[in-house]
């Protein structure tokens, strides 16, 4: 895709336009699901000897977005997609989001939002990034327009001026919620020089985002807590771990929890369970914005587990 445009008036007076709180999905009410089902590799995905990863999908459940360094790429990890007519046709061939979004640098834990909005993570350089160095990503925001392509990145600001979430640790695994009590992006870091943990910041008024707080419940000390995503109402999120606990598999693991509201903390996360976790590292678990499937990583390769809705719920 060629590169468009790199101003626009879709962003004003250096932050996101209050349109994006709009674009976010509204809260629905809770599901009963059955267990995940035995994962499989994500057929017409995955490339032999590749690293494919970070897999999510859009809102409507018609594209999935990976990070790739399968040939094409403009410089070690990209951003891909793949596209699909409806939720039981395949996927397409994964393609480049081009060099509107994707960098020379590594460009990964893309995250689409309705609108055409797109969180992702970028180690490129510039004049607003507030991370250490190489290997330490910051989180972005672009937006797709019909007509131009892909808008420039914006970059989310930083925690040391106050002006975003970004740490000069390396950031993870955007996931954008709203509930009643105002819309957070949730993250994962490692701050300051600190383990890998999980926080959130909330939206302001204006679209930007306010510092973020850790999120205790999610996170352990000396262990590493991954990319949480978090469901379209707020009551489940997915994440990452290293941590020892009940039913580790070894490595990284995929965990759950859950809150009966969003004005609850979150439950004590449980391990997912040999369906989903092995002995290798299960990564970036998203969960489709129906909660049927849920995607990962697992050693270089994209991974779906299924599940049915059980009772209630809309």
């Amino acid at each position: 895709m060629p590169r468009h445009i790199r101003s626009s008036a879709w962003w004003r007076s250096g932050v996101l336009l209050p349109a994006l709180l709009l674009a976010i999905t509204t809260p629905v009410s809770a599901k009963h699901y059955g267990a995940w089902e035995l994962a499989v590799p994500e057929v017409g995905i995955n490339v032999p000897a590749i690293n494919d990863g970070c897999p999510i999908e859009a809102p409507n459940g018609r594209s999935l977005f990976i990070a790739s360094n399968r040939t094409g790429t403009l410089g070690g990890n990209d951003i891909w997609v793949a596209t699909r007519p409806n939720e039981d046709a395949p996927w397409s061939e994964p393609a480049n989001l081009g060099d509107a979004v994707n960098s020379t640098a590594n460009d990964y834990c893309p995250t689409p939002l309705e609108g055409g909005y797109l969180l992702f993570v970028s180690e490129r350089t510039g004049p607003d990034t507030c991370n250490a160095g190489p290997g330490a990503g910051d989180i972005y925001i672009t937006r797709l327009n019909p007509a131009l392509g892909w808008e420039t990145p914006r970059h989310l600001g930083c925690d040391a001026d106050g002006s975003g979430p970004n740490f000069p640790g390396g950031e993870f695994g955007p996931s954008l919620v709203r509930t009643a009590q105002g819309t957070f992006l949730y993250f994962s870091s490692s701050a300051y020089g600190a383990d890998m943990d999980i926080y959130a910041a909330r939206m302001r008024p204006d679209g930007s985002f306010e510092q973020a707080n850790r999120v205790a419940e999610l996170s352990t000390v000396g262990f590493a807590d991954f990319m949480p995503n978090v469901s379209r109402n707020g009551l489940e999120v997915v994440f990452n771990s290293n941590r020892p606990a009940a039913g580790a598999q070894g490595g990284q693991d995929v965990y759950t929890a859950t809150r009966s509201s969003t004005a609850d903390p979150w439950s004590a996360p449980v391990n997912l369970g040999t369906n989903v976790n092995t002995a290798g590292n299960e990564t970036r678990a998203s969960l489709s914005g129906d909660g049927h499937r849920l995607h990962f990583g697992r050693d270089g390769d994209v991974y779906v587990s299924t599940r049915a809705t059980e009772t209630g719920g809309d």
